[in-house]
């Protein structure tokens, strides 16, 4: 995957048009069912936003994006990308699957700490990295909530 939420089904940029914008087709390219990726970009370069999976590895066992039937093969190494980023005081994961990969990453770690609720935060403590955790819903439309109030949510994160 060449950037993160080219998915036009997924509805991340329409959450974050609204946040910023008070537009959710802010980021569409009007008449297309795609994203204007140059202008993400942009947006994010100013915002400081970066994305990365919490999995480097996977394997789909259906040819679907249901992550009940996502094998995580390889996980992330978060603090070897933490430690490109010295500056990142937040992460944020975006789902079930994401959060409970990360749970497992900071466990492994021995950083003691459960998944938050949708739309909390841990912090974490460590010689590595310190920081918040944010867990938010998952931006996909199969996620059964309303895209305004999946922006509430999002808005706790104040890019």
């Amino acid at each position: 995957m060449e950037w993160f939420y080219p998915n036009w089904i997924n509805d991340f940029w329409r959450i974050q048009g609204l946040i910023h914008f008070a537009d959710k087709t802010y980021f569409e390219v009007k008449g297309e069912k795609r994203f204007d990726k140059e202008h993400i970009v942009s947006f994010c370069e100013e915002k400081g936003m970066a994305f990365f999976d919490t999995a480097r590895k996977v394997c789909r066992l259906k040819d679907n994006a249901d992550d009940n039937f996502l094998d995580v093969l390889e996980p992330t190494d978060v603090f070897a990308l933490l430690d490109q980023m010295p500056s990142c005081s937040m992460v944020v994961t975006t789902g079930g699957k994401a959060s409970e990969e990360i749970c497992n990453y900071f466990n492994s770690q021995g950083i003691k700490v459960k998944v938050p609720r949708v739309g909390e935060s841990v912090c974490i403590n460590s010689d590595r990295w310190n920081g918040t955790w944010w867990r938010m819903p998952s931006s996909s439309r199969a996620y059964p909530m309303k895209l305004e109030k999946k922006a509430e949510y999002y808005r706790l994160l104040s890019f």
